[in-house]
């Protein structure tokens, strides 16, 4: 959430945020009046406890009628006290609930306009010439299949369409994927993390996942329990209602876990293969730090995404996401999108968020340096979303026979192995 401080003071500054994101900027002037009236009500309620404190002082040293009248007026007194402070927690409550609906600013260098508003930053990598090294690519799913290595036809008769199993060199090459992602990360200084799956709706929400991203959620309502979309939920959680020393920070992190999602904004997009499901696994990195140090630590997660698909040896491009295409948390987000020949356009594999102190101040996290406590700020980018990373592989280092190159950092993670071959049937 954001600071109402801040709201109450420049409240047109939280309008074109609204106004960026594509959002209703009318609920800004609807959070400044139940602001107001949470603080009149609060005021309200210090004068009449501040008067009963008073009076009950005076009543024991009176006697008589003036004792009676002062006893009158306690009493009254005392059920205007009790319907102040009913007043005040129902104007907090209110106000809480708006704030809870508010996204986080969005930061004044972020292109404004939708999905496809986005600004091209860099381009890496060349596209490969498949015309002129004498075949046409497969896709991944005929990839996958002649491998051995992807079957949907049965994760559908198991589950349901968009559910698959990695089979053979599928499982190994997620292995040698998360194995080389983590390895990266844990040399780049992260701690690794293995984190819960499930989590409470006070962590869900506290994450900003149950607001635009709610119907993607899973919910066991049995349990009141949420199947995470990402260990980021569960990440920034880790230190909910905590106060971290400064000179602990940054805090890094890198989570690996399944992540759960129901697409339901998504039908009838990517519906063959393994590049939209429901369920897959990602390694996740996350930072907290001083809300002035958000900004550089954005870069740097930005920089270890690059250096993780410059790895891979994918074509790709970063892109400057655009501000209705953010997701509440973020302040500004920064994709990285590598080039799949088959659809000949460019798909998303990583993105980094920079969500400056929204997330920490729904989850009460703040840090403490000089005596004074603040919240501080969190970060997340996607190292290694699996199925993704596994299409763009198989597809852009294909081979005419059917066979995939390793590239040179995954062969250690896969026993030397230089090439996925075809499975002989």
């Amino acid at each position: 959430m954001i600071d109402l401080r801040l709201l109450r003071e420049d409240p047109d500054r939280v309008r074109a945020s609204q106004r960026a994101r594509g959002e209703d900027v009318a609920l800004v002037d609807s959070l400044l009046s139940a602001d107001e009236r949470r603080r009149s009500s609060g005021v309200r309620f210090d004068e009449l406890r501040a008067e009963q404190k008073g009076l009950g002082k005076l009543i024991g040293k009176a006697s008589g009628d003036e004792k009676a009248e002062l006893l009158k007026r306690a009493s009254q007194l005392a059920a205007d006290v009790k319907a102040a402070d009913t007043e005040r927690d129902a104007a907090d409550a209110a106000t809480q609930e708006l704030l809870q609906r508010l996204g986080n600013l969005v930061h004044p260098d972020v292109p404004v306009g939708g999905e496809e508003d986005f600004v091209t930053l860099e381009t890496h990598g060349t596209h490969r010439d498949f015309a002129a090294e004498g075949f046409e690519p497969r896709d991944h799913l005929e990839l996958g299949q002649l491998l051995g290595a992807i079957d949907v036809e049965r994760g559908a008769k198991v589950s349901g369409s968009r559910f698959y199993f990695l089979t053979g060199v599928g499982a190994l090459l997620e292995l040698a994927l998360v194995n080389a992602a983590i390895a990266q990360a844990t040399a780049a200084g992260f701690t690794p993390m293995l984190t819960p799956a499930l989590v409470r709706p006070q962590s869900m929400a506290g994450t900003g996942f149950l607001g635009q991203a709610a119907q993607d959620v899973y919910h066991l309502d049995k349990d009141d329990l949420y199947l995470v979309g990402t260990s980021e939920v569960p990440l920034a959680a880790y230190h909910m209602d905590e106060i971290l020393d400064a000179d602990r920070l940054p805090l890094r992190y890198a989570g690996f876990s399944p992540c759960f999602r129901r697409e339901a904004g998504s039908h009838g997009k990517d519906t063959k293969g393994i590049f939209r499901v429901h369920q897959f696994d990602k390694v996740e990195m996350f930072s907290y730090v001083l809300p002035e140090d958000s900004q550089a630590e954005h870069q740097r997660l930005l920089e270890w995404e690059k250096q993780w698909l410059t790895s891979l040896e994918l074509p790709f491009r970063v892109i400057d996401v655009a501000s209705a295409d953010l997701g509440s948390s973020a302040a500004r987000k920064y994709d990285c999108e590598a080039w799949i020949p088959t659809q000949g356009k460019y798909r998303e594999l990583t993105s980094t968020s920079d969500c400056t102190e929204f997330q920490s101040r729904r989850l009460s996290i703040r840090v403490r340096e000089d005596k004074k406590v603040r919240p501080l700020a969190t970060l997340n980018g996607t190292l290694c979303a699996v199925p993704r990373t596994i299409v763009a592989i198989l597809e852009n280092h294909q081979q005419a026979d059917g066979s995939v190159r390793v590239p040179e950092v995954l062969r250690p993670y896969l026993g030397g192995r230089e090439v996925l071959e075809p499975v002989v049937k």
